[in-house]
């Protein structure tokens, strides 16, 4: 009944929000609604800038991180403040942000691009594996830090990665479990962060 009820323009705005994960129809609605009564500024600086994100962002060719368009490395990898031996390996972009608010880290980053999972069909062959393994030896990497998320793709993951590196003199540490089991990175505290940087541990 909905579909006759509110415009057209509206019902679209609504099920392209409610496409967004962990929104349903009713947030979908609120929304809506408040883009609908809010002043027409605040919907016309999301449309542009929605408009606007594939067109001005790009990935890294060496870690795979978010960087602007049409800049090849981020700066985070070509900081000489940085050490380039040593490796934090995350699932997603936003994991980097996580671990830098911590003012902790001074190695570099390596985006997998998601975790293995199965239910999901991504397989190890989709993320960027080859390329961490090209980079341990391009890079002379001493140490890479396992920092995928305490869950079961996490650990899967790390599983893999591990048998991966096997024979490549590199040294293997996992974030200590100051992480709570089902906690991402992305929603973890600082302190916590900090902590379980500084508690990693060697696993191999």
């Amino acid at each position: 009944m909905p579909d006759k009820v509110l415009p057209p323009a509206l019902l679209e705005l609504i099920e392209a929000l409610s496409a967004l994960p962990g929104v349903g129809p009713r947030s979908a609605e609120r929304y809506a609604y408040y883009l609908l009564r809010s002043d027409h500024l605040n919907a016309d600086r999301l449309a542009i800038s929605l408009e606007k994100l594939h067109a001005g962002i790009d990935y890294c060719q060496k870690t795979f991180a978010l960087v602007p368009k049409g800049q090849k490395l981020s700066s985070l990898y070509t900081d000489n403040d940085r050490d380039k031996q040593l490796v934090a390996v995350v699932a997603d972009p936003f994991d980097i942000v996580s671990i830098e608010k911590t003012n902790d880290y001074k190695g570099t980053y390596h985006v997998l691009g998601g975790l293995i999972s199965p239910i999901d069909d991504i397989s190890p062959e989709q993320l960027k594996i080859r390329e961490l393994i090209k980079r341990v030896k391009d890079d002379k990497v001493k140490e890479i830090i396992l920092a995928t998320n305490a869950s079961v793709e996490g650990e899967s993951t790390a599983l893999y990665i591990q048998q991966q590196l096997v024979g490549l003199k590199v040294k293997l540490s996992r974030l200590a479990r100051g992480l709570p089991i089902g906690v991402d990175l992305e929603y973890a505290d600082q302190i916590t962060l900090s902590r379980a940087l500084e508690g990693r541990q060697t696993i191999n």
